[in-house]
């Protein structure tokens, strides 16, 4: 490693910037600690020649990947069981990513119904622009799921726990069509997080978090994660996957599948090309903060779990509502599948519709009615995400799937009087309480 310059024999300009610091020089740190830096010093030109050219590994330019980036993608890894993952700026991202290096030039993809509206917005509008085409299909219908897939399709994705209806996903069964069809399965696991549910335990070949959510638990920072499974063989059929098998261009005539091998070919595609060429880079201050929040991952999870039921069991009794999407209570259509798949507990983000008519689509008094109780709240939340410390509320149909055509949110299961719900960690009788006051002024 190059030496830091001598403080004596230097000017002050030069001290200013360079005294104090030797890079490599171990701290013994007992926290992850933060490597806020743009770039990395090499030790010699050769050496950053192989690591430009990936012929070794190493830390290069934080906008592919950072130290405190690496402790995350690792211990997010170990948490899914998976082999490799690749750290990116949001969850957006983290799915755009996952897409686009699987479907690669002009594959074709297939997706649940029942999505995250931004989600849906980046499948039907930018990947369309990009001429990646998207089939939707009922996440519950097999028949759909076979029936959708092409020649070109690339990649099934759906999510285990559907925001926000809270629907389950059958993993095994969409995993098993996808690999009949020799392509992965894709699953977004951010309302199911890896302490209710580990989907590559059941099939999945790749698992996408918005690290936002659960993982960080605090609502301060943005972030997206992938893990690879390790169980997708993109050699058994060379010619379908090109990306990753044929010769790289830019690096010559390196071979990724050669190179990396399976459970890392993909996480070395993503950085090297997607996260290179795009930039949605993670700030090193951000993955910090997320490892912060992973610490006490299983802790809030069993608590919001047990607080959502609490919740959707006293609202499920409750005159002015007429239902309650939570696969945890006996009567929901996914509870069977919530009993097999999460037998830790069941999410904590679950929706429920007020009682009353609708009147077409765009029906001003069932949005007054939402706008009614959201709004005297008074210690839930409005607030556009889920699974920080606060409980919180959203009007998808106004908010985050709003951009949805009218059929699109009925497939999804939402109508004007739905409102989700993401349970934190206040004390449960202070939001059924809350509720209760709310939903009095109907």
């Amino acid at each position: 490693m190059t030496a830091s310059a001598d403080p004596g024999s230097t000017a002050f300009a030069t001290r200013q910037i360079q005294a104090g610091y030797l890079p490599g020089t171990p701290q013994n740190s007992a926290v992850p600690p933060i490597y806020q830096t743009a770039a990395f010093q090499f030790a010699s030109l050769a050496d950053a020649a192989d690591l430009f050219a990936l012929r070794k590994a190493g830390n290069l330019y934080s906008r592919n990947a950072s130290p405190t980036q690496q402790v995350l993608e690792d211990r997010v890894t170990a948490l899914e069981g998976g082999v490799s993952a690749v750290a990116v700026a949001s969850g957006q991202a983290a799915v755009a990513v996952t897409l686009l290096a699987l479907a690669g030039r002009g594959g074709h993809i297939v997706a649940a119904d029942q999505l995250y509206g931004g989600t849906v917005d980046l499948l039907q509008e930018t990947f369309d622009d990009f001429g990646i085409p998207v089939t939707f299909v009922n996440q519950d219908d097999a028949d759909a799921w076979r029936a959708a897939i092409r020649p070109d399709t690339r990649v099934l994705f759906a999510e285990s726990v559907a925001n926000p209806i809270a629907q389950v996903l059958d993993i095994r069964l969409v995993a098993d069509i996808a690999h009949e069809a020799g392509v992965p399965l894709v699953i977004d696991n951010t309302v199911g997080t890896p302490y209710l549910v580990r989907p590559g335990e059941h099939g999945a070949d790749f698992v996408v978090h918005s690290a936002t959510k659960f993982l960080s638990g605090h609502g301060t920072s943005l972030g997206g994660v992938v893990v690879d499974q390790g169980t997708f063989d993109f050699g058994a059929e060379p010619q379908r996957w090109p990306q990753f098998t044929a010769p790289y261009a830019r690096f010559g005539e390196l071979v990724l599948w050669e190179r990396f091998g399976i459970g890392f070919a993909f996480g070395a595609l993503v950085k090297s090309k997607y996260v290179h060429d795009l930039g949605p880079s993670l700030s090193p201050f951000n993955a910090w903060q997320i490892l912060q929040g992973i610490e006490t991952l299983d802790l809030r999870v069993a608590r919001q779990s047990a607080t959502a039921l609490t919740i959707a069991e006293h609202l499920a009794q409750h005159p002015k509502v007429a239902a309650v999407h939570h696969p945890g209570l006996t009567g929901n259509p996914w509870n069977a599948l919530a009993q097999r798949y999460l037998p830790r507990g069941v999410p904590s983000v679950f929706s429920f519709d007020l009682a009353g008519d609708i009147d077409g689509d765009e029906d001003p008094a069932a949005h007054a009615r939402a706008a009614r109780v959201i709004d005297n709240l008074t210690v839930v939340r409005l607030i556009a995400n889920i699974g920080d410390a606060r409980s919180m509320v959203a009007h998808p149909a106004s908010m985050t799937h709003s951009h949805l055509s009218p059929a699109q949110r009925a497939a999804a299961g939402i109508s004007l009087n739905t409102i989700r719900f993401s349970a934190g960690l206040e004390d449960p009788a202070d939001l059924v309480a809350d509720l209760n006051q709310a939903l009095a002024l109907l």
